[in-house]
Parts: C-alpha cells; sequence; structure tokens
C-alpha cells in the first residue's frame, strides 16, 4: 500500500466513527420526540422532509460535476438508478421504520446496543457472499466488542419489562436491513460516488416514509409544538444529512466492514447522551460493558490497517488455509 494510503485509511476510519456518532443522536431525539406525543412515523416523516431536500440539492451538483468531468456522459443510467433507489428504501426506510418503531418499547441505550449487532451480520453475510473465511483477528475483536454489549444487555433486560421481545425483535430487524444496506451500497458508491448514490438513496427512501404517512395518517397530524418542531429540525439535520454522507464516504474508502464495527462507538456516545439528557440509568455494567466495546473497535481497526499495509504477495499467503 502507498504511503499516501494509509493516511486516507485513518481517515476514513475518522469519518465512519464521526458518522456513527451522529446517527447515535437519533434514538435520543426520538425518545424526547415521544414525550412531546409524537410517534415513530410522523418523526420519520419530518426527518425526511427536512432532509430530502438537502440531499436533492447536493446530489444535483454532484451530478452536474460528475458528468462535467466525464466529458458530458453520464454516470447515472436507469438500471444504476433503480438498484441505487431500492437500496436507499432498505436502509433509510425500512430499517430507519423499524428502529423507530422499536423505540416505542425499549430505551435509548437498548435500542443502540440491539442496532450494532448489524456489523454481525455484515461480517457474516459478506463472508458467506464472497465465499472467504473470517480472520481469527476479526472473530476476537467481534468477540470482544460483542462480549460488552452483552453485558450490558444482560442488566438492562431486567429492567425492561414486558415490551422488551417486541422492541428488540424490531430494532434486531433495523440492524439486519442496515447490515443488507452497507453491502449492497458499497459497489454502487465506488460506481456514482458517496454524495450522489447518499442523495438518490435518501430522497427514494424520503418518498417511501412520505407515502408510508399519507397511508396511515392526516395530513394535520404534521402540525407540532414549537418544540418538537425543533426536535424534528435536529432529527433531519444532525441525525441524518450530516451522517448519512460520513458514513457513505467512509464505506467508500475503508469498506462496509471496518465502517460497520466501528459503528460501535456510537455505543458510548447514546450512553453518555441518554444519561445526561434523558436520565437513564448507568451502572458498572454499563461501564465495563462500553469499555470492552472501545476495546474491540481498537482492535479491529489496528487489525485492518495492518492488513491493508501488508504486500499483494504477502496477503495472498495469508489468505491461503
Amino acid at each position: 500500500m502507498s504511503s499516501s494510503a494509509a493516511p486516507n485509511r485513518l481517515l476514513g476510519y475518522f469519518i465512519g466513527a464521526l458518522g456513527a456518532s451522529f446517527f447515535s443522536t437519533k434514538g435520543i431525539v426520538i425518545k424526547l420526540a415521544l414525550l412531546e406525543n409524537v410517534d415513530a412515523v410522523t418523526t420519520l416523516t419530518w426527518r425526511m422532509i427536512i432532509a430530502v431536500p438537502f440531499f436533492a440539492v447536493i446530489g444535483y451538483f454532484g451530478y452536474r460535476k460528475q458528468k462535467a468531468a466525464n466529458g458530458g456522459q453520464s454516470v447515472l443510467n436507469w438500471r444504476i438508478t433503480a438498484k441505487i433507489c431500492a437500496v436507499g428504501i432498505i436502509g433509510y426506510y425500512v430499517a430507519s421504520y423499524l428502529d423507530f418503531a422499536g423505540l416505542n418499547y425499549i430505551s435509548a441505550q437498548f435500542d443502540r446496543l440491539i442496532l450494532l449487532t448489524y456489523p454481525i451480520f455484515v461480517v457474516v453475510i459478506g463472508a458467506l457472499w464472497q465465499r472467504r473465511k473470517i480472520s481469527a483477528a476479526a472473530m476476537i475483536a467481534l468477540g470482544v466488542s460483542y462480549g460488552g454489549l452483552a453485558i450490558i444487555f444482560a442488566h438492562d433486560i431486567q429492567l425492561e419489562g414486558q415490551n422488551t421481545v417486541i422492541g428488540a425483535l424490531l430494532v434486531l430487524g433495523a440492524a439486519l436491513a442496515f447490515a443488507i444496506y452497507q453491502l449492497l451500497a458499497k459497489p454502487l458508491i465506488d460506481q456514482v460516488g458517496a454524495r450522489l448514490f447518499t442523495s438518490i438513496a435518501m430522497s427514494a427512501a424520503g418518498g417511501m416514509v412520505i407515502l408510508h404517512f399519507l397511508a396511515t395518517h392526516e395530513f394535520a397530524d404534521l402540525i407540532l409544538s414549537q418544540k418538537a418542531m425543533w426536535l424534528m429540525l435536529a432529527i433531519g439535520t444532525i441525525s441524518t444529512v450530516a451522517p448519512a454522507y460520513l458514513i457513505a464516504i467512509s464505506i467508500g474508502m475503508v469498506g462496509p466492514e471496518p465502517t460497520a464495527v466501528l459503528g460501535n462507538v456510537s455505543t458510548i456516545v447514546t450512553i453518555v447522551l441518554a444519561i445526561t439528557i434523558l436520565g437513564e440509568p448507568f451502572s458498572l455494567y454499563h461501564g465495563f460493558g462500553a469499555a470492552l466495546v472501545l476495546c474491540g473497535v481498537l482492535l479491529f481497526t489496528h487489525m485492518d490497517h495492518r492488513a491493508q499495509k501488508l504486500p499483494a504477495g504477502a496477503a495472498q499467503l495469508k489468505k491461503q488455509p
């Protein structure tokens, strides 16, 4: 790997962690919106109403720039555009709706812990898809991270009551949908670029969300209090626009699996915000579990960084049984 590639990969790690941290504010904002009697579908709809214009404008200028760079030839065709729309609906409509709905039943911390199982889905599905083995180092890193999650899970599940199963299943479905999104997004991002991909994907998902709202709600349900509208603004910008582009850029720079595992950092961000803003409980179990999660993330990042520095021949030898 060239000397310039290593700093770029480290930058990709940082961007992925930053994007995951911004995304982690979503659960906090949704919980605050629920306190204002704003349901999941309405919150999701306002999120898209606010976010999609940003994506459309950024995507338009990104499209013009790419077209000019290609001598007037478009990087898009109907087939690629349809694929991007389908992937966007999986990642930003299906996954988001299941996640939002799950927060009706479980705490923000518990939601984040379950949602963070998506890196396991990414690694396992990616390995099965490409018919390759999962390295021992990756398994150790994942084991450390999810050992920490298991400790917190075992403690929190005793406090959540009988709604835990419903909420957990909804958020687990969101984790699976987001893992599929990340895997399918990578080749499309390579084709059209992160900015254009994210713009089209989020716009398609936004259209589906609005159709869902119109089918289940009255238009007047969009009229909210001033405090609730500030929350809608926050979830549309801080929790959606900024992290969506950061995550897409990270996937393009380091791939879906490292980006997925870096998402574990959002556990710590969510715990801090849940304690300080929502007043959720925090114990020694939470502290020890969060420490393990961070150690696992750092281990995986270090392992992946070293693997990228191997010469091509050494990398091939390492892959042999």
